[in-house]
């Protein structure tokens, strides 16, 4: 393994840990925290139980979301200087809701070399044992954290087809499940993955009216780490069908206005239902930001 490129600048590694079970984790992660010259933590206390289980003993610097631009900075110069760095989060693979986008971004626009060392994904290994549809699927990460937010941001997917997941935790997990309840209907299909990989670990897989009585009446259902997966919206298969011009002209609107005035001007230009233009601009808007 060559941790340095061809100019002699240090590589940084973007290194996934697991995410409970401490045998989530490659040859590779192992090899790499063992060969760098520094390990860039979320939090250096949590991240050296995973190294003492390992026998890794590398030196560790602070990077999280109260420091990390300044240091960020700091250690793009480490890196300039020939220095390897291995960025890891608490859990999981790094920037999926946790530290590390600045310092990747500053390292990629100054053309030094970002590796990624895949491993455990809270969000994908929920994904894989949901039993609910994922060729498409869009990422939320965490919630806002006031209910009108909260139901804003339903009120905003709720006709989407694609699965939708997001990330909670414990102290609101009911809240957010009762501000779902009042947008969504009760029969809308979830999932709801606690724990993951670890001894209490629970994946069920009911309506949205049973996983909100469950979690009310189970005090367990309300401990740990959550990810939540939504089923897409029900869409007639008669309404989906739009023309290639039709939907020319609803991407154009969308270049030009937001999604509510681009599907008002092209309900009027198309003849076309508003519920069917509006799934439509949503697909694409997310296309887009993608």
């Amino acid at each position: 393994m060559t941790l340095l490129n061809v100019n002699g600048y240090g590589k940084l590694y973007v290194v996934a840990t697991p995410i409970g079970n401490l045998a989530d984790i490659s040859f590779r992660a192992i090899e790499v925290l063992k060969k760098v010259d520094l390990i860039a933590a979320e939090d250096t206390r949590h991240v050296q139980m995973l190294l003492q289980h390992y026998g890794i003993t590398n030196k560790l610097v602070s990077l999280h979301q109260h420091n990390e631009d300044k240091a960020s900075s700091v250690l793009l110069e480490k890196l300039r200087e020939g220095i390897s760095i291995a960025l890891v989060s608490d859990a999981g693979t790094p920037l999926l809701s946790d530290p590390g986008m600045p310092l990747v971004k500053m390292v990629k626009d100054a053309g030094l070399d970002v590796v990624p060392i895949p491993g455990a994904c809270a969000l994908i290994a929920a994904l894989s044992a949901a039993g609910l549809p994922v060729t498409q699927f869009s990422f939320e990460g965490f919630l806002p954290r006031t209910s009108s937010a909260r139901k804003t941001f339903f009120k905003e997917r709720a006709s989407s087809p694609r699965t939708w997941v997001f990330y909670e935790s414990c102290h609101r997990i009911l809240a957010s499940l009762q501000d779902m309840a009042e947008i969504l209907s009760p029969d809308r299909q979830i999932v709801i993955a606690r724990e993951l990989t670890k001894l209490h670990e629970t994946i069920v897989k009911t309506s949205l009216g049973e996983a909100l009585v469950l979690v009310e009446q189970n005090s367990n259902m309300r401990k740990g780490e959550f990810v939540v997966i939504v089923d897409g919206a029900t869409v007639d298969k008669k309404e989906q069908l739009m023309t290639p011009d039709q939907e020319k002209i609803l991407r154009v609107l969308l270049g030009e206005c937001s999604i509510k005035t681009a599907v008002a001007m092209a309900v009027e230009i198309t003849g076309l239902r508003k519920k069917l233009l509006y799934q439509a601009a949503l697909i694409m808007d997310e296309e887009k930001t993608a």
